[in-house]
C-alpha cells in the first residue's frame, strides 16, 4: 500500500467538553462549534454528559474499525463513582457483569487518581458518601456500557471521561481542541475483508 492511496485520509482526535453533542447538527453546542472542517464523523460517540476522546474520521474503513464492537478495538475509560471501590468489586468488573441480561466482555480495571481538573457544573455531591476514581479498559462498546457496569456493582458513575480509543490519546489535547493526524498504514493496514460501515 504506497503513500498515494492514504493521501487526504485522516483522523481527528478530539476532546469533548461536558455537554457538546456528538453530531455536527441540530441541537447545539455540538461538534460544529469546535470542529470548522468538512467531511469527517464521529467513529464511536459519547453521550452528552460524558467528556474525553472522540475519534472522528474521513475514511469509512477505519470508522467502521473502530467504531463496530465485532473489531474489539480497546477503548480507556476514567470513571468517577460513588462510594469507595474494594477489589471483590474490581473483580467483579474484570470478570464481566449482567446488563440486560447479557454477561459483558472481561475488561481491566483499576483504581486510580486521574489527573483532570474540575468540571463544570461539578459532579452531584452527596454528604458523608465518597467518591472514587477507577480506570476501565474495554474492547466491546455497548450502550451506556460503562454506566451501566458500574451501576450493576453498585456504584453509580458521577463521571465518565474516555481517555483512549486504540492507539489514539488526548492527555496533551486542551478541553475543546482537536488535532488532526494523517492514517497510518501500520496501524491499519489495507484487508481483504470487507469492513460494514459504523451502526452508529
Amino acid at each position: 500500500m504506497g503513500a498515494q492511496k492514504r493521501r487526504g485520509e485522516f483522523v481527528l482526535i478530539f476532546n469533548k467538553p461536558y455537554g457538546v453533542l456528538c453530531q455536527f447538527s441540530g441541537l447545539k453546542p455540538n461538534l460544529s462549534d469546535f470542529i470548522p472542517l468538512k467531511g469527517f464523523y464521529p467513529a464511536g460517540r459519547l453521550d452528552k454528559t460524558s467528556e474525553g476522546l472522540v475519534v472522528l474520521t474521513n475514511n469509512g474503513v477505519t470508522q467502521a474499525m473502530i467504531s463496530n464492537p465485532k473489531h474489539k478495538m480497546e477503548k480507556t475509560y476514567w470513571v468517577q463513582v460513588e462510594g469507595n471501590i474494594i477489589d471483590e468489586t474490581l473483580k467483579d468488573l474484570i470478570k464481566g457483569v449482567v446488563i440486560e441480561g447479557v454477561k459483558t466482555l472481561p475488561a481491566k480495571a483499576k483504581i486510580i487518581e486521574p489527573p483532570l481538573g474540575s468540571r463544570t457544573p461539578d459532579i452531584r455531591h452527596r454528604r458523608n458518601i465518597p467518591t472514587s476514581w477507577i480506570e476501565l479498559r474495554l474492547k466491546e462498546g455497548r450502550n451506556r456500557q460503562v454506566r451501566k457496569m458500574t451501576a450493576a456493582v453498585g456504584h453509580p458513575t458521577l463521571r465518565l471521561y474516555r481517555f483512549s480509543v486504540g492507539p489514539w490519546h488526548i492527555l496533551s489535547i486542551k478541553k475543546g481542541e482537536f488535532y488532526k493526524y494523517s492514517l497510518n498504514s501500520s496501524l491499519f493496514p489495507r484487508s481483504e475483508q470487507k469492513f460494514d460501515r459504523s451502526p452508529y
